[in-house]
């Protein structure tokens, strides 16, 4: 299949050898109940397989709606799923899967979500830094915190739960291009959705992020002030604008930096497009 035919949000591409493994939020699904998520598998990132499910709610799980944002990452050999998930009885968080190979099946390993049970959070996203210290940076949703917040909190090494508290990174207003918008509750805020770390090969760290702008859902970026996790975050202007978003970086079999998100903001549309951003290599 086209990846304009994949229907998903929020997609994450990883390579390994000859391999791009693609995974995201089922289109279908999204925005209420929900059983798994899927992961597509190319050599060329334009023909893809049918979905194969990597994970799949065996009744045991403890979250059935809002299976959102699923990020494959490598950590010490094994294959770990960061997903956010939500049930009638726990609020939305993001919890941790492992695998011993990026086509599943991916099974629990934390113990319900890592991020604090007494926030609404979404979109955790995996980075260690140079002393080999993993975090995980997350979003507290804007409809609880009002200025969508973006946190980070260490893990343990195996990576099962937190190991310390969460310390801020950015608030979504710090953006000049970030916009109030009303939930359907009455609720106004500004949002932040999609966290993803990088680092350049000039040493910056920088964090995509997204909101909504004049323009739409809008793919933001800030960078640290130290090339650290610790520094001060810093807001870039926006790296895409027109009604796309939740974006991530990877490098394709070429070296070069892509930009992938998923475009447009519409649900059954969405799909994902990758952008080169050679001034993140």
């Amino acid at each position: 299949m086209q990846t304009e035919s994949i229907n998903i949000r929020d997609p994450f591409v990883y390579l390994e050898g000859d391999t791009y493994y693609l995974y995201g939020t089922r289109g279908a699904t999204c925005w209420g109940l929900a059983t798994g998520f899927d992961v597509y598998v190319s050599r060329d990132l334009l023909d893809w397989s049918a979905p194969v499910p990597c994970f799949e709610n065996d009744g045991s799980f403890w979250a059935d709606r809002n299976y959102w944002a699923p990020e494959m990452h490598v950590w010490k050999g094994k294959y770990y799923l960061f997903a956010s998930f939500k049930s009638e009885t726990r609020r939305r968080g993001t919890a941790i899967l492992r695998s011993d190979s990026p086509l599943g099946p991916f099974v629990p390993w934390s113990d319900g979500p890592v991020t604090p049970p007494e926030w609404e959070c979404l979109d955790g996203t995996f980075y260690a830094d140079d002393q080999g210290q993993p975090y995980m940076v997350f979003c507290h949703e804007w409809v609880q915190a009002g200025d969508g917040e973006i946190w980070a909190v260490p893990l343990t090494g195996d990576l099962k739960c937190a190991a310390g508290d969460p310390f801020l990174l950015f608030t979504a207003s710090q953006a000049s291009w970030s916009m109030k918008i009303s939930h359907s509750s009455g609720t106004e805020g500004y949002i932040t959705d999609g966290p993803y770390l990088w680092r350049t090969e000039t040493g910056r760290l920088v964090c995509l992020w997204s909101s909504f702008s004049r323009s739409g859902y809008t793919q933001g970026l800030a960078e640290s002030d130290n090339g650290g996790i610790t520094g001060r975050f810093t807001q870039l202007p926006p790296l895409f604008d027109h009604d796309g978003g939740h974006g991530m970086l990877f490098r394709n079999k070429a070296g070069e930096v892509l930009l992938a998100l998923h475009t447009p903001n519409e649900h059954l549309k969405e799909h994902p497009v990758f952008i080169p951003v050679p001034q993140l290599a």
